[in-house]
């Protein structure tokens, strides 16, 4: 009986020792933080309508658009208000940029310079940005009732107007909410709200081409 005795209670050592055990592995929920990192490094496109507002000196203007993004650099830009610029479209294809305007009559599609105002619009220059940025910060912003986590970097080569931005996203739907850049004295810049963002979405290399008009003989 003894050494039955002794057996069982070697049995219940071992079962408390590996219920135990299992338990010290289990994985722990993952934080908002955790989630959105993820979410954001594993992005490989996006879709998205956004307000993107620039201000200046002397005013802001604000325009509806709609945005398709690569995160090899490609992306496209429609305006769809207000109605004087309403279908212009900017688009690159890794190479160049070009761009259509519906108001111009004959050289409708033209290439243009890159340019650093538009660039810096898109979320995947901001997480670019992001993972390059030595001191970065992390808040947590509560706006009713509902929480964002804030992320801020640093743009490089960005000049007095375009020194520091900051990416709002859900911590309930891990979406982007919105996007501020600032300039050196910290006054907003360029501000992106967006709305009805959709990742990893399937983009075909035509969204981001456009064939130029043919030059006047």
């Amino acid at each position: 009986m003894k050494k039955s005795g002794v057996v069982f209670l070697v049995l219940i050592y071992i079962a408390t020792c590996m219920f135990f055990s299992a338990c010290s592995t289990k994985k722990k929920p993952k934080s908002p933080i955790e989630k959105i990192h993820e979410k954001l490094t594993t992005m490989e496109s996006y879709a998205c309508i956004a307000d993107l507002t620039y201000i200046s000196n002397k005013g802001k203007n604000t325009y509806k658009t709609k945005q398709y993004y690569k995160m090899s650099g490609e992306y496209r830009v429609e305006i769809t208000a207000p109605e004087q610029v309403k279908g212009l479209v900017t688009v690159f294809d890794g190479k160049k940029v070009m761009q259509y305007n519906p108001r111009i009559l004959g050289e409708a599609v033209n290439e243009i310079p890159q340019s650093k105002n538009t660039y810096e619009i898109f979320l995947g220059t901001f997480l670019k940005n992001y993972l390059q940025s030595e001191d970065v910060t992390l808040e947590v912003f509560n706006n009713n009732n509902e929480e964002y986590t804030v992320l801020e970097a640093v743009i490089p080569e960005g000049g007095k107007y375009l020194a520091t931005e900051k990416l709002w996203v859900s911590n309930k739907t891990l979406n982007p909410a919105k996007l501020v850049i600032y300039d050196t004295e910290g006054k907003e810049r360029i501000i992106v709200k967006y709305g009805e963002f959709k990742y990893n979405v399937t983009l075909d290399d035509s969204i981001f081409q456009l064939k130029p008009s043919k030059q006047k003989e």
